[in-house]
C-alpha cells in the first residue's frame, strides 16, 4: 500500500485541483501573516508588548472576564519595571487598551498556527499533498512554532530589568516573520500553472539579491525600532550635519556600535536601504529585455517607494501612522521580490508525479 501523501494515489486532473486548493490555503495563511506583522507593529508602537506578563499558549486564549480578573492582570503588570519606572500613573482603563493589543497579537498568532496545522494534517491524510511538498510545509510549521517561542523569549527580556524588550530579540522576531512569509509565498508559487520559462542563472542571482538584502534591512529595522532610533537624527541625507556622525563611534568595543549605538544603527539602516535601491534598480536594468522585465520593474518601484516612505517617516519623527505604513511597505517589498524570484522557476508539471529524489538541474529551486 502506498504511503500517505504518495503522488501516485491521485490522477493528474485531481492533483491539479489539489494544487489550486493548496494555493488558496497558503495564500490565506500568508495574508494572516501580513496581518500579524502589522498588528505586531501596532503593538510595539503603542508600547503594549509587555502588558501580558505570562505565556499561556492554551489558557491565554481567554481574556479577563470580570473586574477581579482585570485587577489581577493589572497587578501582574504593576510588578514589572515598565510600570514602576515609566507607566506608574497608568490606571486600569489605560491598561486595558495596551492589554487588548497584546492579547490580539497573541490570538492572531494562535489562529495562524491552527489555520496552518489543521488543514496541513487534513490535506496530508487525504493524500492531497505531493510527497516533495511535505518537508517544505513541515519546515514552515516548525518555523511558525519557533516564532512563537521567540516571541515569548523577546517579551521575557523586558520583564525584569528593562522597560522595553531587547532590540536583538525584537529584530530576530521581526526578521523571522518575514522569512516565514517568504517561505509560504515561495511554496504557493511553486504550485502555479503559468510559466515564463526558466531564467538564466545570472538573472536569478540578481533577482535573489533583492529579497536577501531586504531581509538584512528588516533586521536592522528591528534594531532601529528596538532602540527608538527613528526618534533621533531626523534629517536626511545628513545626520547631525554629516554623512557619518561622530556619535556613531562612541561605544567600546567598536562592534557594540553596530547593534547598540542609536546613531550607528540608524546609519546602517540608511546604508542598507541605499544598497537595496541599487540592487533593485540594477536588476530591473538587467531584466529589461526579458520576459521578467515587468516583475523586476514592479519590485524596483516598490523598493524606491519604500525608501521614500522611510525618509518621510524619519523627517516626521516617526509618527505611528507613518511607521505602520513603512512596515507595511516592507511587506510589499519582500512579497513582490519573492513572487518575482519564484517566477523564474517553472512550476512542477501537474500531470507528472513528483519523483522520490531529484538531481539538481537548471530548473531546480532552493526551497
Amino acid at each position: 500500500m502506498a504511503a500517505v501523501g504518495s503522488d501516485t494515489l491521485r490522477p493528474g486532473r485531481e492533483r491539479a485541483g489539489d494544487r489550486r486548493l493548496l494555493r488558496v490555503w497558503l495564500y490565506a495563511v500568508a495574508l494572516m501573516v501580513v496581518a500579524m506583522v502589522l498588528v505586531g507593529g501596532a503593538t510595539r508602537l503603542t508600547d503594549s508588548g509587555l502588558s501580558i506578563t505570562e505565556w499561556k499558549p492554551i489558557h491565554g486564549v481567554v481574556p479577563p472576564l470580570n473586574e477581579a480578573q482585570w485587577q489581577e492582570e493589572f497587578g501582574k503588570y504593576q510588578q514589572i519595571p515598565e510600570y514602576s519606572l515609566q507607566n506608574f500613573d497608568m490606571d486600569l482603563q489605560a491598561f486595558k487598551v495596551i492589554f487588548w493589543w497584546e492579547w490580539g497579537h497573541r490570538l492572531l498568532g494562535r489562529a495562524i498556527g491552527l489555520v496552518f496545522f489543521v488543514p496541513l494534517v487534513v490535506f496530508w491524510v487525504t493524500r492531497r499533498i505531493e510527497r516533495a511538498l511535505v518537508p517544505k510545509l513541515v519546515a514552515i510549521l516548525v518555523l511558525g512554532a519557533l516564532q512563537g517561542v521567540i516571541g515569548w523569549w523577546m517579551v521575557v527580556s523586558g520583564l525584569t530589568v528593562r522597560t522595553d524588550v531587547s532590540q536583538y530579540r525584537l529584530a530576530v522576531h521581526l526578521t523571522l516573520a518575514f522569512v516565514i512569509l517568504g517561505a509560504i509565498l515561495w511554496v504557493a508559487g511553486s504550485l502555479g500553472s503559468v510559466s515564463r520559462g526558466a531564467a538564466a542563472r545570472g538573472l536569478r542571482i540578481g533577482a535573489g539579491l533583492v529579497p536577501a538584502v531586504a531581509i538584512v534591512q528588516i533586521f536592522w529595522g528591528g534594531l532601529v525600532a528596538g532602540l527608538d532610533a527613528g526618534l533621533t537624527f531626523n534629517t536626511w541625507p545628513l545626520m547631525d550635519g554629516r554623512l557619518v556622525p561622530d556619535a556613531a563611534f562612541r561605544l567600546s568595543p567598536w562592534w557594540l556600535n553596530l547593534f547598540e549605538n542609536v546613531a550607528a544603527v540608524q546609519l546602517q539602516h540608511r546604508l542598507v536601504a541605499y544598497l537595496l535601491c541599487v540592487a533593485a534598480v540594477a536588476h530591473a536594468f538587467q531584466a529589461r529585455a526579458t520576459a521578467f522585465a515587468l516583475g523586476s520593474q514592479l519590485v524596483a518601484a516598490a523598493v524606491l517607494a519604500q525608501a521614500t516612505l522611510g525618509v518621510v517617516t524619519l523627517l516626521a519623527v516617526t509618527p505611528t501612522s507613518l511607521a505602520l505604513l513603512h512596515q507595511a511597505g516592507a511587506v510589499v517589498v519582500v512579497a513582490a521580490a519573492i513572487v518575482h524570484l519564484r517566477s523564474m522557476w517553472p512550476p512542477r508539471p501537474v500531470l507528472e508525479p513528483a519523483p522520490r529524489s531529484r538531481a539538481l538541474s537548471t530548473n531546480s529551486e532552493p526551497f
